[in-house]
């Protein structure tokens, strides 16, 4: 009898050994084990658990690495920033088709001088076909026909002959007078008139003409213009014919 109530006390609960209330014990959480493979033979907890706990490579933790969208993160479109520097040149592309021809321009001033010992003659020859009434007090002559013009020393759009070769030049004006028009012209050397051509009024046209010498020096000009005084004063010219000429050539030059 004795021996029967040690085993009744083992038996009974121990919250019912006090007066206390009973109390919930805390549930114990189960750990996670790592379930075999189908090529794999069963392993059971204990051995699983004491193969994490060893570190065996076999049975390590998976590394979890987290994704992150990169899009619930992106912000406000930034403002430009500053111009790099410019990239290495590429290789060159091939050459492209020719181009349509482009207009042809118009004719250039005359060049600046050669080597005076490679540039010893100097020679023109102009004419005017349009009849020309003075206007003004003083008004220049212009020339539209271009026979000669050596090197290009005259210059067609201003009428003027530049000296390019310093020395002797000889000069000569022909014009066709207009009838019962006075007909006065000056033979001009920069701004001065060396030389008059004059026809007085008369009831029939005729040919008048004057001509010189000048010594010139490098970058003097030569050139025609007509003088009015009280009377018309004009000269005759044709479309069809050639009546205005103004010719000059250098005979012997400053430097032999």
């Amino acid at each position: 009898m004795s021996s029967v109530i040690p085993l009744l006390l083992l038996l009974l609960p121990a919250g019912n050994a006090g007066s206390q209330p009973e109390q919930a014990l805390p549930r114990r959480r189960l750990a996670c084990v790592r379930c075999c493979g189908p090529s794999e033979q069963p392993v059971s907890i204990f051995s699983q658990r004491s193969a994490r706990m060893s570190g065996h490579p076999q049975y390590s933790l998976p590394k979890i690495q987290p994704t992150i969208d990169i899009t619930i993160l992106k912000g406000e479109k930034g403002e430009m920033g500053e111009r790099g520097f410019p990239g290495a040149a590429g290789k060159a592309g091939e050459r492209g088709s020719r181009g349509p021809s482009g207009r042809k321009g118009q004719k250039g001033q005359a060049g600046p001088q050669g080597h005076p010992c490679k540039l010893l003659f100097a020679a023109f020859s102009v004419g005017r076909r349009k009849a020309l009434h003075s206007s003004l007090y003083f008004q220049h002559v212009t020339f539209d026909t271009e026979l000669v013009n050596l090197y290009q020393h005259f210059n067609m759009f201003s009428g003027k002959f530049f000296c390019y070769v310093p020395g002797i030049y000889y000069f000569s004006l022909n014009v066709h007078t207009w009838n019962f028009k006075e007909t006065y012209v000056h033979l001009m050397r920069n701004e001065e008139a060396v030389a008059i051509l004059y026809a007085q009024p008369s009831d029939r046209s005729i040919m008048q003409s004057q001509s010189l010498m000048l010594d010139l020096r490098e970058g003097d000009e030569v050139w025609v213009r007509m003088f009015k005084r009280e009377r018309e004063n004009a000269i005759y010219g044709e479309e069809s014919d050639l009546y205005i000429i103004f010719n000059g050539h250098l005979i012997k030059p400053a430097l032999e």
